[in-house]
């Protein structure tokens, strides 16, 4: 494809058609506003910001009570109080529609199907709001589960803030001490766990792991059935019940929604914690609600009624986003498993069975379907998809290329970027614009990006930090256990004053848009010159004998050189003919200076549970320092393979 034409443009009658389209013709009308295109709208949305996320909360038709003040302190980003006035309740939000119609569908591997209506889920919540007030839990007690993404999780989570709990969750696949560097910070008052899950095409049993977290939480345990015992689970755990047991006093009745300030605490999420313990991040209830309808409604256009999928789990944020469609009244398609189990079509098989609009899922498996050779666009109808969001790592412009060639031609393309940090994007796509190759569309209203140099000044057409400048709704409340802000300024404020340093190397295109070339603490820095390491990954993992790749700055000789690490192709050795041809691609396609000092083979590369490659980890091994905290690993096993290398010593 030509990279002088866009992928994708919207039609007059898509764009028009829009919700985005609408919210500003309505901002138009109200404010006395020209707007004509999206470069408009977002200019107004970050100039007006008391304007524009009023409107957000209005057409959005927030429940709660807005009360009068919009913005106070909107100039110091640490101070900034978006709707001081407000109340709600989150999950009063969430649970926006009623009847027998599908509130979620759910998925797992090929094992195990089901759907809820939004009665069930209702009941369920209702039952589950009773049942941990009976315990006695309330506003402000966390409530910690370590559950697949299954409805019975939503549910949980749902009745939690219900009451004003802050909710926080993990997958079952974490290990032991990982789950415990996570909840034991925030001392929970329950603990929901699964008894067993499926994973490809095996069931992975958790039982004498949910024990021993259990013990050392010290606190009442719920186990919910899957794909174990859970009596025998409930058995080998003390102060455990099931999740039967633990509602059975407790009969549906009308739901029950505490009503409390904006920025009450929601969530905690955690950073991925590979250089020590992770960080606990709080998030507020208006704040992630508010952020999250703009961008379901506005940036994805979500309807009521459509269908909404990620492939994530619940120890990812995306998940914390994907849920967040019910406020919208779209019908949540969750999936718990592997992609791959029992064949790689496996979730467009449900994308066309249950008819998804929106396929949300990572560059990596994007990837992993482009090697595995197969073209959903021809094996599949996925003619109600409109639109496929991709995040966690940056896609590559072939990843782009693929999925208008593979997947789908007539498809919106939404590269995606934020994190854990905002529960949600500073940039993504929209609807009234392109798509262009390799490019996120740009950024997201109300949302003052820009890119910095190292003195703090604007840059276009050259990298360099990603950088807020202005406050937004969905800043973290606070750090668990950081009384005092320091952990929390110095995660973002201590670079550039009064702006929000994100932390990722990126780049103004041509066409407004974003491409992010990695985080910038994994920036290499050969000859002081700074390598973002997406600009090596796109290249060498498009050739057919790398599977996969990851890459360091070693440092060496009083300067930094690059080293290159590929996971090859089954039956493939590194010879000196393939190192020569990934050299040679690496300097066409990026820079001479991109061009590694030294390639070397290993077995396997280290990654996150959602699939990060863990560039810092593998960098601190390479030098002799410890990684901290390995139960945040996929595969911790894989970092023994960089241990002693002898190829790192000349």
């Amino acid at each position: 494809m030509r990279d002088d034409k866009p992928l994708w443009t919207p039609s007059r009658a898509s764009v028009e058609a829009s919700p985005m389209y609408a919210f500003m013709q309505t901002c138009n009308l109200d404010h006395g506003l020209s707007m004509a295109s999206y470069g408009d709208l977002h200019a107004w949305s970050v100039a007006d910001r008391p304007a524009f996320w009023t409107a957000v909360w209005e057409i959005c038709s927030v429940r709660g009570n807005r009360g009068q003040r919009a913005l106070v302190d909107g100039d110091v980003m640490l101070e900034a109080r978006f709707f001081p006035d407000a109340t709600l309740n989150f999950a009063e939000n969430l649970l926006s529609g009623e009847g027998a119609g599908d509130a979620i569908i759910f998925r797992g591997e090929d094992k195990v199907e089901d759907r809820w209506s939004w009665d069930r889920l209702r009941t369920l919540v209702s039952r589950l709001q009773q049942a941990m007030r009976a315990a006695g839990i309330g506003p402000g007690d966390r409530v910690a589960a370590m559950m697949p993404n299954v409805p019975e999780t939503v549910a949980f989570m749902l009745a939690a803030s219900s009451i004003g709990a802050i909710w926080s969750s993990c997958s079952p696949d974490f290990g032991e001490q990982g789950v415990l560097d996570r909840f034991g910070q925030i001392e929970p008052k329950l603990f929901i766990a699964c008894d067993a899950y499926w994973y490809g095409g095996k069931v992975q049993d958790v039982g004498a792991k949910v024990a021993a977290v259990a013990a050392r939480l010290g606190v009442p345990s719920v186990i919910v059935h899957y794909a174990g015992d859970s009596a025998a689970v409930v058995q080998a755990t003390s102060g455990a019940a099931t999740l039967d047991d633990f509602i059975a006093a407790h009969p549906a009745r009308p739901l029950e929604f505490l009503q409390l300030a904006f920025s009450h605490p929601l969530y905690i999420l955690f950073s991925s914690g590979t250089t020590g313990v992770p960080k606990c991040i709080v998030h507020s209830a208006g704040g992630t609600l508010l952020q999250h309808l703009k961008e379901h409604r506005l940036h994805c256009g979500l309807q009521p009624g459509d269908k909404l999928f990620y492939f994530t789990t619940c120890g990812w944020m995306m998940w914390n986003w994907l849920v967040s469609g019910l406020a919208v009244g779209a019908t949540l398609c969750l999936f718990d498993g592997s992609p791959f189990a029992p064949d790689g079509n496996v979730l467009f098989d449900y994308a066309e069975a249950e008819r998804f609009a929106v396929f949300g899922t990572s560059a990596k498996y994007i990837d992993a379907v482009r090697k595995s050779g197969l073209t959903p666009r021809t094996s599949h109808d996925l003619s109600s998809l409109r639109l496929m969001t991709s995040t966690g790592s940056p896609l590559s412009p072939e990843g782009f290329t693929f999925v208008y060639e593979g997947i789908k031609e007539d498809v919106q393309l939404a590269s995606i970027s934020g994190g854990t940090d905002i529960v949600s994007c500073f940039v993504l796509g929209n609807p009234l614009q392109p798509v262009w190759r390799g490019e996120i569309q740009g950024s997201g209203l109300g949302l003052a990006m820009d890119v910095w140099d190292d003195e703090g000044r604007p840059v276009r057409g050259e990298k360099g930090e990603l950088v807020c400048t202005s406050a937004f709704p969905s800043m973290p409340v606070m750090f668990w256990n950081d009384p005092d802000g320091v952990k929390y300024r110095a995660a973002y404020f201590d670079r550039f004053d009064n702006v929000w340093c994100h932390g990722d190397f990126a780049e103004w295109t041509a066409h407004d848009g974003i491409v992010i070339h990695g985080r910038s603490d994994a920036t290499l820095n050969p000859g002081g010159v700074r390598i973002g390491t997406a600009e090596i990954y796109n290249q060498v993992e498009q050739m057919p004998e790398v599977a996969e790749a990851l890459c360091i700055g070693q440092d060496w000789e009083d300067d930094v050189r690059v080293v290159l690490f590929v996971r090859l192709a089954a039956g493939i050795g590194l010879t000196d003919e393939l190192t020569k041809s990934i050299r040679t691609r690496i300097r066409a396609g990026a820079s001479p200076r991109h061009v590694p000092a030294k390639i070397i083979a290993v077995s396997d590369i280290p990654r996150t549970k959602s699939g990060k490659i863990v560039e810092l980890a593998v960098r601190e091994i390479v030098h002799g320092r410890p990684v901290k905290n390995r139960e945040v690993l996929a595969n911790p096993e894989a970092l023994e393979f960089f241990r002693g290398i002898e190829e790192l010593t000349v």
